[in-house]
């Protein structure tokens, strides 16, 4: 059996006290601990709140095999794409410092995106390309409605990226190397027509720097990290964090395999490409926070980090006549399902949970990572779900449609 820990130092309320059952919530534990017990996952961090208080706080497992380390309540974790609802945030600050508006063209702010051309046919080789209907705007980066993709597709376009080694968290260079690549290159199609994941939130991250004339790094924690005391979240982990630090790893067969071990990361040594779209590090207890300050409808400890109304748009669905992303994406994507769900401004949204064919309700937003992290949270249920483990590829087992099962379910009022 799975080294399990209940964090009860971490837990703020008995789930009575907030309309949740105790009994009903061991259904999570069985889940989680189920994946470890398997072989499937080396270890996983869950916690769930509601009402801004702590209810559910569980390690299980390892975080790192090879070193027989227990998974703990600190121990660090890459998060990926869970980057990008921070990211998101942290622009949308400046939104309402009046900085930019979201209909603006992205070029007013990045000169090297005026005159973009779309990719019209031929080969990464040998190309031609035409006017895009339009220009991206700024809600088009914040959306992924901008056009621009990322390198791991059978596209063209997708293999001049990789040639341009434009790798999202991996690339190299900075933020300004990345804006210099892109301009050079064509679009993948018109703004606003397709929703496309790929590198749209380093150009969030980019504009941060623009706008607040800090780089992003710095910008992020004067912003988002200081004032929310997220004091283990950044680009790179410090050396009193290293020991903390845990393994990632890549399905292998019925089981996982090493992927990136700590001694050896990448995220040991400082960056200087501070991705918007998936280069962040954290724990459990610091995304939390982020979490409550959500729920908190952009307040956490007498600390505003967004303003009430600027928060409920940024989580509306934002797409066109309000369709969903099976309307307007890409069928093979699986940070999310499509059917059924909106996007905001740097989340997915709930729409439909009958369409969608998960429990769940209507206005519930959220993000994952492709180490299988996973959050969510519902502002009619004041809910709020962290899952934190670390293997690749996120889809490898439905762990975030089963988590908002085992979750929603113990819910009694």
């Amino acid at each position: 059996m799975a080294e399990v820990a209940v964090i009860e130092s971490r837990i703020e309320a008995r789930p009575e006290e907030v309309g949740m059952s105790s009994k009903r919530l061991e259904n999570v534990s069985r889940l989680v601990h189920g994946y470890v017990d398997d072989g499937k996952i080396p270890g996983a961090i869950t916690l769930i709140a509601r009402g801004g208080q702590v209810v559910f706080y569980e390690t299980v497992g390892r975080m790192d095999v090879e070193a027989g380390k227990a998974m703990t309540d600190d121990t660090i974790f890459r998060i990926y794409s869970m980057t990008k609802p921070i990211a998101s945030v942290a622009l949308m600050t400046l939104y309402e410092e009046g900085l930019f508006q979201l209909d603006d063209p992205a070029s007013k702010y990045i000169p090297e995106f005026e005159g973009l051309e779309v990719f019209a046919r031929g080969t990464a080789e040998e190309y031609q390309t035409r006017p895009p209907e339009r220009e991206m705007t700024v809600r088009d980066v914040l959306m992924h409605t901008s056009g621009l993709i990322g390198g791991g597709r059978q596209h063209p376009v997708s293999e001049l990226y990789q040639k341009a080694e434009l790798r999202g968290s991996r690339s190299d260079g900075t933020l300004a190397d990345m804006i210099e690549k892109v301009g050079e290159l064509p679009l993948y199609c018109d703004p606003g027509s397709e929703w496309n994941y790929g590198i749209s939130t380093d150009v969030v991250g980019y504009l941060c720097e623009v706008l607040s004339g800090q780089s992003f790094d710095q910008f992020l924690k004067d912003r988002i990290f200081e004032p929310l005391g997220m004091r283990d979240t950044g680009f790179q982990v410090r050396k009193d964090q290293a020991d903390r630090f845990a393994a990632c790893y890549r399905r292998e067969g019925d089981g996982y395999a090493l992927s990136d071990a700590p001694k050896d990361s990448a995220y040991l040594t400082p960056r200087k490409y501070f991705s918007g779209a998936g280069g962040l590090v954290s724990s459990a207890d610091d995304y939390m926070r982020f979490c409550k300050m959500l729920t908190g409808e952009g307040e956490l400890d007498g600390v505003r980090i967004l303003g009430v109304r600027t928060l409920e748009f940024m989580t509306d669905n934002h797409l066109p006549n309000g369709c969903d992303l099976a309307a307007m994406g890409q069928p093979q994507f699986t940070e999310t399902r499509m059917d059924g769900i909106g996007f905001g401004l740097g989340f997915a949204v709930l729409l439909d949970p009958t369409v969608a064919q998960i429990i769940g309700t209507p206005g519930e937003y959220y993000w994952g990572g492709a180490a299988s992290t996973a959050f969510f949270v519902s502002p009619e249920d004041e809910l709020s779900l962290i899952f934190l483990t670390q293997l690749m590829p996120s889809g490898t087992y439905p762990f975030r449609r089963e988590l908002r099962a085992v979750t929603y379910q113990a819910i009694t009022d």
